[in-house]
This record gives structure tokens, C-alpha cells and sequence, in this order.
């Protein structure tokens, strides 16, 4: 396997700047989630790392091999799409073991390597049926068998699950991490489902408009957002982010309504933050209590909906003219009042600038 390096990538289609000055490394063996909206230049930097889309400017190196202007067959790497690409006239071992055949492989050498990772993604029943009788699921294991067969250094994954159900979607989670921890592959990985990134990569990058907002582990991602980009686009539901304004002591809470604030110790505030200063307090939808009646420090607000998700539930309120999400166990979530009260612990607290950065 290999590293992969992207020094200062530029990519633009004609006006539109499609990837912005990205670098990033990926280490060894690595698997690293390439996360954000539709139009952040995710599938653009996977494209130029394949070789199917040359950068503007930029390098871009593979096991400090400089690739940048290499075509795709002199890369080796592997390429799983999303509709998985697979020939509809060929069995699925004549599929899978297509980059063999392409070597010069011979038959029975093909079908000896085809048969044996089959056996270990347990699609070997399936050899001499056609992609157009096998299920999606099943289908996605014999684009990622033909990867594997290919013996790639790195293996690029272009939002390959987005075509399953949601049963099959968590089955091809557990089978892409096992593959992944088992092999020791450097993939990279492309989607727009945070949950999918969450759960199979080691390093989540998010990106919007062609720019990298913020690269780390995924519990890192999730626990300290560099922004409030990311702070929104990461969680289910995302943090709660509220406009407010520094007060003598006090955070004054600028939702509209009846005027409301907490008391913090300066502990809990960002150094050198003034008086009358004016920012975005962010607190995750967990972090946050509620009751029934009225405690030091708590705001007041009023009953919107409560959505029950099985084991959980997300009661969502009103605080001025701004919603709340909390979530909560189930049974933490009886038939509520109207009237409730918030608490926010103020070590789960996170402060953005007016430039949407965090303040520390």
C-alpha cells in the first residue's frame, strides 16, 4: 500500500473553482472519509488522485512517487464508482477478474485468484451469474472484489453505498471496515453521509466550496467542530448554534422574545473576549438538560414537537424565535408541559467568531 500527498490542488471548470488549494496527506494504510455537500469538490480531488481529471496546479504524489501527470493505468489504484461499473454481458468472475485478464493473467491463474478473495467476500456462489441477478448489496462486493483482485496501492471509493437500502447500507459499512482493517488498503473514500464517514473512516475531511474546513479523526470532528460549518454539517441532528452577545459576566442570548442570559464563570469564556461583543454559542443537542421546573441558570422556553426515534427521543423547543433540539433517552421523555426549562452545561460550550471561527 501507500501514502498519498496533494500539495496545493487547484481544479476549476471554467468559472467555477471546483478544488481550492487542497492539501492533505493520507498516511499509509489509512482510510480517510472525503465528506461535504453536493458541489465541495470531493469527487472532483478523488477524480484528480485517479488520474481522471488532471489539476490546474498542484502535485500530487503517491508513495512519494510524483503521479500528477500520470494517467490512471499508471497509478495503480483501484476505482469503486457508485454505480459500480461492472460489464452486464460478463460472469461476475470474468468481472472481477477483468484487471488480471488486462495483465496478461493466465485463465486459470485469473480464476485461482478471482475464486479465492470471492470466497473470502462470500460472493463465490455467485461466479457464474450476471451483475443483473444479483442484489445491489451483492453487487457492490464484486466492484470491490475486482479492486481487491487488482492489487492496487489505493483504493478510491466514489459513494459506492448510496444506491443501497438502509439495511443493506449498515451490512456494506461492516464489510468495507472489516475488508479495510483486514487488508491494511489506503483508501479514500467519497460521501455526503456524515454517518458513513463516522463509521468507517479514521480521518474525515470536510470540505464546502472546494476548500478543506476541517481534517481530523472522526470523534475529534464531532466533539471539537473548527467552525460552524463543520459544527452544523456534523451530527444528527447538528449542534445548536445560538447568536449572542457578551455581556458584563453574562451571555445574553440574542433570539428574539423575552430578553434571556446565563451566567458563566471565565473559565468557561475565551480569553479576551470584550463587552458587548457579539458571537455564536454552539452546544450539541446531548449536552443540553431539561426540566420541568425552574433552576439557577436555566432558560425558559416553550414546547415545539417531540419526535420519538425508538430509543431515543429529540424534543425540540422554542427560545425566542430560535428552535432548540435536545435529545434524550426514550423514557427521559414522558408527555411534557409547555412550559420547560433549559440548562447548558457550560463545559460542553463552544464559542464562533463572527468570521465562524471557533474562539478559544
Amino acid at each position: 500500500m501507500a501514502a498519498i500527498s496533494l500539495d496545493n490542488l487547484r481544479k476549476t471548470f471554467g468559472k467555477v473553482v471546483a478544488v481550492n488549494d487542497v492539501s492533505l496527506h493520507i498516511d499509509d494504510g489509512e482510510f480517510v472519509a472525503l465528506l461535504g455537500p453536493s458541489g465541495c469538490g470531493k469527487t472532483t480531488t478523488l477524480r484528480m488522485i485517479s488520474g481522471l481529471e488532471s489539476p490546474d496546479s498542484g502535485r500530487i504524489t503517491i508513495d512519494g512517487n510524483d503521479v500528477t501527470q500520470l494517467p490512471p493505468r499508471s497509478r495503480d489504484v483501484a476505482m469503486v464508482f457508485q454505480d459500480y461499473a461492472l460489464y452486464p454481458h460478463m460472469t461476475i468472475l470474468d468481472n472481477i477478474g477483468y484487471p488480471l485478464k488486462v495483465r496478461g493473467v493466465s485463465k486459470e491463474e485469473m480464476t485461482a485468484q478471482v475464486t479465492s478473495v470471492a470466497t473470502n467476500l462470500q460472493i463465490d456462489k455467485l461466479l457464474e451469474r450476471r451483475p443483473g441477478q444479483l442484489s445491489g448489496g451483492q453487487q457492490q462486493r464484486v466492484a470491490v472484489a475486482r479492486a481487491v483482485v487488482h492489487h492496487a496501492r489505493v483504493f478510491l471509493f466514489d459513494e459506492p453505498l448510496s444506491n443501497l437500502d438502509a439495511k443493506l447500507r449498515l451490512e456494506a459499512r461492516a464489510f468495507l471496515k472489516h475488508l479495510q482493517r483486514e487488508v491494511g488498503i489506503t483508501a479514500v473514500y467519497v460521501t455526503h453521509d456524515q454517518a458513513e464517514a463516522m463509521a468507517l473512516a479514521d480521518k474525515i475531511v470536510v470540505m464546502k466550496e472546494g476548500n478543506i474546513m476541517q481534517a481530523g479523526k472522526p470523534l475529534e470532528i464531532y466533539y471539537q467542530p473548527a467552525n460552524t460549518f463543520v459544527a452544523s454539517f456534523i451530527g444528527n441532528p447538528p449542534m445548536n448554534l445560538l447568536s449572542c452577545e457578551m455581556q458584563d459576566g453574562r451571555i445574553q442570548i440574542l433570539a428574539g422574545g423575552e430578553p434571556q442570559s446565563i451566567t458563566l464563570a471565565s473559565a468557561h469564556i475565551p480569553a479576551g473576549m470584550a463587552v458587548g461583543a457579539s458571537f455564536t454559542l454552539g452546544v450539541r443537542p446531548e449536552r443540553i438538560a431539561i426540566d420541568t421546573v425552574e433552576t439557577p441558570n436555566s432558560l425558559r422556553v416553550k414546547l415545539y414537537v417531540t419526535q420519538t426515534l425508538g430509543g431515543e427521543a429529540l424534543v425540540i423547543v422554542r427560545l425566542g424565535e430560535e428552535l432548540v433540539t435536545i435529545r434524550l433517552f426514550e423514557d427521559e421523555a414522558p408527555d411534557l408541559p409547555q412550559d420547560l426549562y433549559l440548562t447548558i452545561l457550560p463545559e460542553h460550550l463552544f464559542f464562533y467568531g463572527a468570521d465562524g471561527e471557533r474562539l478559544t
